[in-house]
């Protein structure tokens, strides 16, 4: 009996004390059970999101692989002046007939930032960067809302081994040194066409010509345009030749 009573006693004070450290626990609250709850979900949900993008490149098919690999190889090794965006040919040096003529590094330019030149221009690479910052600063630009966009340049010279405006006795022209490009007008996507000549006094499309021809000075030295004499009533001259005073342009 007195077994039993001990017993009794002893499994009574073991369920108390159970009961006692229960009831210390802390209970856990609402709120941060829902907080738990949300990041052990969200845990999965990041890392599938980061699964997926690192999986992304792999789920286009080989052959659309395949081929925007050779594509970038393409453009690649037609790149010139170290720079992706304009595509040509590197030429090396031109000796000109006439002393003062010719190009050091000599480039053939076919198309820049996507907009292709209607003659492949050869110039220098200094000519050529600043013809891209003007393309894609400028003209693209300008051209953003007019029949679909710019697709080709027109040139009307680059590289020619002559004095300035082909007039005897005058000093080599920029264009001798491979540091000008002459513009006589632009082709849009949709195939239209808007000339110097003819838009300059183009209530609307002298309006992105002016533009265009305001954007030159700067990434140019020299910009000519229909108001500086009667030799570029129908073209812009561009050329990279540097003033002590800053850019010459009109």
């Amino acid at each position: 009996m007195m077994r039993m009573s001990v017993l009794s006693l002893c499994l009574l004070a073991s369920a108390a004390c159970a009961n006692v450290e229960t009831s210390k626990r802390p209970e856990a609250r609402p709120d941060a059970i829902t907080a738990q709850d949300d990041s052990t979900e969200a845990q999965p949900e990041k890392k599938r999101g980061f699964l997926g993008l690192s999986l992304r490149p792999f789920l286009r098919s080989p052959d659309a692989a395949r081929a925007g690999r050779q594509k970038q190889k393409l453009r690649r090794q037609g790149a010139v002046c170290g720079d992706i965006a304009i595509q040509g040919d590197a030429i090396g040096q031109i000796r000109g007939r006439i002393q003062g003529c010719g190009i050091e590094s000599a480039v053939r330019v076919q198309s820049v930032s996507g907009v292709s030149l209607s003659t492949a221009s050869v110039m220098d690479c200094q000519t050529a960067s600043a013809l891209k910052t003007w393309i894609d600063n400028s003209a693209k630009p300008a051209m953003r809302r007019t029949g679909g966009g710019l697709s080709q340049i027109r040139v009307a010279a680059h590289y020619a081994c002559r004095t300035r405006n082909n007039q005897k006795g005058r000093r080599i022209s920029e264009h001798g040194k491979g540091r000008a490009i002459d513009i006589s007008g632009f082709t849009l996507a949709d195939g239209s066409q808007i000339t110097v000549l003819d838009g300059w006094r183009n209530r609307r499309q002298g309006k992105a010509l002016k533009l265009m021809h305001k954007a030159a000075c700067g990434p140019f030295g020299t910009v000519l345009g229909p108001n500086a004499n009667k030799f570029h009533r129908d073209h812009f001259h561009f050329d990279t030749a540097r003033y002590r005073s800053g850019s010459y342009c009109k």
